[in-house]
């Protein structure tokens, strides 16, 4: 089949869990014989490709934070509709409002696909207006496509209970990676044994509540933050000045390639406070690298970890809870490497080719196949 993917930043991935998410199952798309297109954004990705036997298509956007996605994916909608694919996929509900586009071509038979990462107007980044269009958008992703997926189950049940036959096929996680302390000692890793907070500086992340719970402990260990700083931010200058005075946090900057491993390789704990997420990426592949993890309870985090089986969970939001469960974790290793372990293992449930497996499936249900 020609399949078509719209609506990401691009790949290769540097940041992003969409992005990611698309690298992989494009890349396994391809190992099986599809001839595979993702539409990337110029200022993500400069060069045209292929990238693991995936064509890039670069376009240009308009690169605001309001406008990146609904410019690039509709330019990227209308250049589609020149080409002969089976399969035009969607990715995130904001995306998906301009699925429309190839729906309306009616004298093409391709299938529109939509995958919903996200309930993107849940997160804090956006003003009323913005979230009032993102309902809209979420609308829309349940009534343009042909089939819908979701990457969780709560997202999948929320679809269904609208009448929309949402599928559930999850996010994945790859095979781990070598990665060396000696590769972090340039950020300022001193030794293993740190606590680990990894992804994008963003309110909903609510990395100030581990900060706060982190500068109570009375451990030489460090707290390592790995995200872009940007000095401009204003929740990146709040960060930073809940953790000014306390020389064991450190910010990184973003982890990539043999940092990004190496970090998850030797921490002692990863910690994922956040209050929003889809189905967190990096949860699974702390899972995968066998760390110890403490994560918030919400139901995202909850389809993967099971508290007190293969990790340790908190109420979130709450910075004092968070802090009890770390010195917890801090005083019975022994434990906490079991749930690393068990973590280790029960990540098999989501290796990407099964889920590629899957969505090739749901491909050729859709064209009829």
């Amino acid at each position: 089949m020609k399949i078509a993917m719209l609506g990401l930043k691009g790949i290769p991935a540097t940041y992003g869990g969409i992005e990611r998410h698309v690298e992989e199952l494009s890349a396994q798309l391809a190992l099986r014989g599809h001839d595979v297109t993702v539409y990337c954004r110029r200022h993500y990705t400069p060069t045209p490709g292929p990238h693991r036997g995936v064509r890039l298509r670069v376009l240009p956007s308009l690169n605001t934070k309001r406008l990146d996605t609904v410019s690039h994916t509709a330019l990227s909608a209308l250049d589609a509709l020149s080409c002969p694919y089976d399969i035009v996929h969607f990715h995130s509900i904001g995306a998906s409002t301009l699925a429309c586009i190839p729906r309306a071509a009616f004298f093409r038979s391709w299938k529109v696909i939509c995958t919903v990462h996200a309930l993107d107007w849940q997160r804090r980044k956006w003003g009323p207006m913005a979230r009032w269009c993102l309902r809209r958008a979420e609308w829309a992703s349940g009534v343009f496509p042909h089939r819908v997926i979701a990457v969780s189950r709560e997202m999948a049940e929320r679809f269904r209970a609208r009448g929309v036959a949402a599928e559930h096929i999850p996010n994945g996680v790859s095979s781990p990676e070598p990665g060396e302390m000696s590769d972090l000692a340039p950020l300022g890793v001193r030794e293993p044994g740190f606590i680990l907070w990894m992804g994008r500086l963003v309110p909903e992340k609510r990395v100030e509540d581990l900060i706060h719970a982190f500068r109570r402990l009375p451990v030489a260990r460090q707290l390592v933050i790995g995200g872009e700083l940007d000095g401009n931010d204003p929740y990146t200058r709040r960060l930073l000045a809940d953790a000014a005075g306390d020389a064991r946090i450190l910010f990184t900057g973003g982890l990539y390639g043999p940092r990004k491993a190496a970090a998850l390789r030797h921490a002692g704990i990863v910690a994922l406070p956040s209050e929003v997420e889809g189905f967190p990426i990096v949860l699974l592949e702390a899972m995968r690298y066998g760390r110890p993890v403490v994560a918030s309870d919400i139901a995202a985090n909850l389809e993967a970890l099971l508290p007190g089986q293969n990790g340790f969970a908190f109420q979130v939001g709450n910075a004092s809870a968070l802090h009890a469960q770390l010195t917890w974790m801090l005083e019975h290793p022994a434990a906490c490497n079991a749930a690393g372990r068990q973590a280790e293992h029960d990540s098999a449930a989501w290796d990407w080719s099964p889920i590629a497996d899957r969505t090739e499936r749901l491909y050729f249900d859709a064209v009829g196949r």
